[in-house]
Parts: C-alpha cells; sequence; structure tokens
C-alpha cells in the first residue's frame, strides 16, 4: 500500500486507514484481530480509535492485539478526545483537565506509553480554543503524543487552531483533520478543505463510504445484518437513504458494472484519490468487509468516470464561497 505523507508532518501513513467504531461492540476481539491482520498483510499501518468507541472497548482491544499481534512500533495509533455522551447539555468537552485525563485512560487501555495522532473529537464553544490548545502541546511535550489533529471542526474553526499553533514558536503543530467526506458528503469542500491546503494540513475521511450506503447494500431495502437496522446505528444510516443519495449510488453502480469491480471499491477510489486527502478511514464490521475494502488499491478510477461521479455528486455552493 502506497504510502502518504500527513500535511506537512514527517508523519507517512499508508493511504487506508482501519477504523474501530465498531470494536468491542459489533465486532468482537477475534474479528478485530482478522481485521488488523488482514489490513497489516495489505501494507497499512494507521488504525483510528477513540476514547468514546465502545466506551472505551475499541482502545481496549487494540491494546489486546498490541505485542501479540503487531509490535507496537510497526503500528500508527490515532485516538481523540473530546466528547461526553450522557454528559447532559454538554456533549463536547476540550478542557485541559477533561482531554488530559482521557488521554491518560486511552494510553491505559491501549496498553502504550504515547499515542502517533491525538486529535479533539470536536470544537467546544465553552472552553478557549487557546486552553485546548495548549493541553496539545503539553501532551506532546510530556511524550505522550507524538502528533495532534482535530476532528469535525468547521472551516473557520480548523483554520483558527491551525494559524494559532504556528503563530508561536515551540508549539505543536496541527497536522490533521478528520472529518465525514464522501461522494453522499461534500460540504467539507466549502472550507475545510481550502483551510487544509492553506494551512498543511492532511485530510482523513470518515465514514468514506457514506456510513455504508455507498456500498449499494441498500439499493433495494435494508438487510437485517446491515448497520440501518441496528439499534445503534439505525438513525446514522438513514440520513442518506434519501432520493438525492439514491441517484449518486445508481451512478456509482453503473460505474462499477462498467468497470468491473464493486460499488464499494468505486466509491473509495473517488474519495482516496480527492485533492487534499490522506488517507480514508475504513470503518467495517466485518473481515470480510474490510477484504472487500482492501481490494480498491488495485484500481485508479478512469478520469471520465472521475467527472461524472463529480458531476453527479455535485456540491451546491453559493455565496460567498463561489468563485465571482
Amino acid at each position: 500500500m502506497q504510502q502518504r505523507p500527513l500535511g506537512r508532518s514527517g508523519l507517512a501513513v499508508s493511504r487506508l486507514a482501519l477504523g474501530t467504531m465498531t470494536w468491542g461492540r459489533d465486532t468482537d476481539a477475534d474479528d478485530a484481530a482478522a481485521q488488523l491482520k488482514s489490513y497489516l498483510d495489505a501494507g497499512g499501518n494507521l488504525i483510528d480509535t477513540a476514547d468514546v468507541y465502545g466506551d472505551g472497548d475499541a482502545e481496549s482491544v487494540i491494546g489486546s492485539l498490541l505485542g501479540s499481534l503487531v509490535p507496537r512500533e510497526d503500528l500508527l495509533i490515532a485516538t481523540k478526545a473530546g466528547l461526553r455522551p450522557g454528559g447532559g447539555d454538554r456533549r463536547r468537552d476540550g478542557s485541559r483537565g477533561h482531554l488530559l485525563r482521557t488521554l491518560d485512560a486511552s494510553l491505559r487501555r491501549l496498553g502504550t506509553d504515547h499515542v502517533d495522532l491525538f486529535q479533539v473529537h470536536g470544537y467546544d464553544p465553552r472552553t478557549p480554543l487557546e486552553e485546548t490548545l495548549a493541553a496539545l502541546d503539553h501532551a506532546v511535550a510530556s511524550g505522550r503524543v507524538r502528533y495532534v489533529g482535530v476532528s469535525n471542526f468547521s472551516g473557520w474553526q480548523t483554520a483558527r487552531a491551525a494559524a494559532w499553533q504556528t503563530a508561536w514558536p515551540g508549539r505543536a503543530p496541527v497536522v490533521a483533520a478528520q472529518v465525514e467526506y464522501s461522494l453522499l458528503e461534500r460540504g467539507v469542500e466549502r472550507e475545510v478543505l481550502p483551510a487544509c491546503e492553506a494551512l498543511g494540513l492532511g485530510v482523513l475521511p470518515w465514514s468514506p463510504l457514506g456510513r455504508g450506503v455507498l456500498t449499494g447494500k441498500y439499493r433495494h431495502g435494508r438487510p437485517a445484518d446491515s448497520r440501518a437496522v441496528s439499534p445503534h446505528f439505525e438513525r446514522f444510516v438513514a440520513t442518506y437513504l434519501e432520493p438525492r443519495c439514491s441517484s449518486i449510488v445508481e451512478a456509482v453502480a453503473t460505474a462499477a458494472n462498467g468497470l468491473g469491480v464493486s460499488p464499494l471499491e468505486v466509491a473509495l477510489a473517488w474519495i482516496r484519490d480527492r485533492p487534499g486527502v490522506t488517507a480514508p478511514i475504513l470503518g467495517a464490521r466485518t473481515s470480510g468487509q474490510l477484504l472487500g475494502a482492501l481490494q480498491v488499491e488495485r484500481m485508479t478510477l478512469p478520469e471520465e468516470i472521475t467527472i461524472a461521479l463529480d458531476d453527479v455528486s455535485a456540491l451546491e455552493v453559493g455565496y460567498p464561497e463561489r468563485d465571482g
């Protein structure tokens, strides 16, 4: 698998990352181990998790596999902190105390003394951004974190964070932005992607398959074993089960049929090769699903198909982003 630099950093990551949102909940430890082995065998090196995935169980599963399945030095671990499920009206917490406390808990579950990328999981309007960023500086200075990033920040929030970190000597630069991005969700192209390009951040798209919808599995209903009928993910998937998204899925399926590949491969190849993208995050529930996704490494979309998919999924852009 090819590697790419993560933004303007010295960190080289594989151009597909492995996500773990279902690990410890819908994906048991044995299947997680099979996924990680398949991913490593394909040349991948970046695994993405968060303190809230499975209430910490995802990180614990990863920790159980370090050493026994993969040497720590052969795997880049990215985790996130800053969300508080069940936290009442404060769903996001970017305070210094919360971030550093959850980082220490993540390290214990992961069974390691550092993570390679530590990301703020969402913008917290109640905490001064300077405090959040100072916590990231401390995490890097203490050796517990190698690089830092943001996740689910808007364009202006991303730009402010990145610019602040480069304005003062000795601060840890923001090198990555993790955002939802796919053929079904291109909103980040308005401002987030231009901000990342201008300030040298690598983009890590989550849900690059449109929450599974771009695989084509929902074209004729909702399979009994799919996320669309899962109590954890039903509302998460339902967002993209509407007419506009269906027309995009049909275009992907048509392209896949013409190329003799799966719709999944077409959708992944499109997002993997978008300008500014470093590594889409594959969030498979089973090892079989992951093996199917890894097949994308064998292909590059023909230019005419890329243009056609750009057109059918085109983002509506108005003032002031529109040129002229």
